[in-house]
């Protein structure tokens, strides 16, 4: 009896360990991950305030700025946006006819969470609610789950006519243009 006791508790203990190694990106020292894993941010981010940092045309940035973080645009659970310092001049998120479709009016920021409900990177939708990404950050949202992710939408202070889509799950974020509604 003891031998079985014993061989449960080994068992127990090495299937936590194990599935602590798996969560990766976790603070040292155990807890929540610093990037995605279901945290939300409090608000979108700041207007940029310091010079610019725009990649040149056709060149795209690495953003992973610990290891284990992506490489794309992301958000740190203690509230940091990553990569959202290009500013105003940005040519990448130049709109010749910003609001288009109209403004979204279907909740933003962290009290309002969104299912994707299908499409891709070019059109998605949600609530009968439609957006596209941004053509520049279309890498950015590889792993996306189109018909299942949470996302939340943000203001963008520094690009008129854009938002920003946050994903719960990954904790990355893409510019996109409401498209209207159906």
């Amino acid at each position: 009896m003891k031998i079985l006791i014993g061989l449960c508790a080994l068992s127990l203990t090495m299937a936590l360990l194990a599935r602590g190694q798996e969560r990766g990106g976790e603070k040292h020292g155990g807890g929540r991950p610093e990037v995605g894993g279901g945290y939300i941010p409090k608000h979108g981010p700041p207007p940029v305030k310091a010079p610019p940092h725009a990649a040149p045309p056709g060149e795209h940035r690495n953003f992973a700025d610990n290891p284990g973080h992506p490489e794309t645009p992301h958000v740190h659970t203690n509230g940091k946006w990553v990569g959202h310092d290009s500013g105003r001049d940005d040519a990448h998120y130049h709109l010749d006819h910003p609001w288009e479709h109209g403004r979204f009016n279907g909740g933003i920021g962290r009290g309002h969470v969104w299912r994707l409900a299908g499409g891709s990177r070019e059109r998605f939708w949600f609530g009968g609610f439609y957006f596209g990404v941004a053509p520049f950050d279309f890498d950015a949202c590889t792993g996306w789950l189109w018909d299942s992710d949470q996302i939340v939408i943000y203001d963008d202070p520094d690009h008129v006519g854009w938002y920003l889509a946050y994903n719960v799950r990954l904790g990355t974020y893409v510019h996109v243009q409401y498209m209207g509604n159906g």
